[in-house]
């Protein structure tokens, strides 16, 4: 199946509801003030609105598009690189685990305004796979939505990846470290990424980012600007089984030296951390 396709239909499939203060202010605003004036539209025009949505024009704005799918899964309307797609039972190329889900998304009642879902989406913009927000309202037998990109993963990604790190060190040591050292297990997302130290031996045994780093003496880690990092961690994580840190470190989806707030937390003997960043 077509990456972007099955990208697409995630926002219904596995969206999670999130509250609108969660989301980037001025893409979120900008985004659903696009919703709705699409909705708008729609609801003076009817069906005759999914021409303009396919259009390039006032429903495009920067990499924020509509699009819309009917309640039988078939694509009537895109402002983006699906619109290809358009008139396609989608339904039907998604994988099996993906299906039903589908189904009892867009069969969901009508009445219930605005929501909100977080997936991950090809940003066709750069080309990369990235975490994407998206509001959406049924109308009819239409569902209308518009999603903007995420630049940087909120704390509560980072401490739910932490926590997932953290249990699964606790039911399968060597399977996870050797995970996160492969990227797969879904130890990596965006810019959110596990690293874990073994506190007795004070180094590096896994990082989602740098395996350069496997090994290494985690008590020796300074900032980009010579600040020491790993030491004051590790006085931390002898005085209580979790805290946080705040330092500088590089992007690894900007490139660029950051903010950096890591969660910390013990698992046995095992330090596991993840982080988030911030400008």
């Amino acid at each position: 199946m077509n990456t972007l396709l099955r990208l697409t239909w995630l926002l219904l499939l596995c969206g999670s509801q999130v509250h609108a203060d969660t989301a980037s202010d001025a893409d979120a605003q900008a985004a659903k003030a696009l919703l709705e004036k699409a909705l708008v539209y729609y609801q003076n025009n009817g069906d005759k609105a999914l021409a303009a949505f396919s259009r390039q024009g006032e429903f495009i704005d920067q990499d924020r598009y509509v699009f819309v799918v009917d309640t039988k899964g078939v694509l009537l309307a895109s402002g983006g690189p699906s619109s290809a797609l358009i008139g396609r039972d989608v339904s039907t190329v998604l994988g099996p685990e993906l299906r039903d889900s589908f189904k009892h998304a867009i069969g969901a009642p009508e009445g219930q305004g605005i929501q909100q879902a977080d997936y991950r989406w090809q940003n066709w913009n750069d080309g990369k796979v990235e975490h994407k927000h998206v509001f959406y309202q049924r109308v009819g037998e239409r569902i209308l939505a518009v999603g903007y990109y995420l630049p940087r993963a909120t704390p509560e990604q980072a401490r739910a990846l932490r926590n997932k790190a953290v249990n699964a060190l606790v039911k399968d040591e060597a399977g996870t470290l050797k995970a996160i050292n492969s990227l797969a297990g879904g130890f990596l997302q965006d810019d959110l990424y596990v690293f874990v130290v073994d506190l007795d031996t004070q180094r590096y045994v896994a990082h989602g980012t740098d395996l350069r780093l496997v090994n290494t003496d985690f008590a020796k880690v300074k900032d980009p600007d010579g600040r020491p990092v790993g030491e004051p961690i590790l006085a931390l994580m002898g005085e209580q089984d979790q805290g946080e840190y705040k330092y500088r470190w590089k992007n690894p989806v900007t490139g660029k030296v950051e903010n950096k707030h890591a969660y910390v937390r013990k698992a046995g003997h095992w330090m596991v951390a993840v982080g988030y960043y911030s400008p």
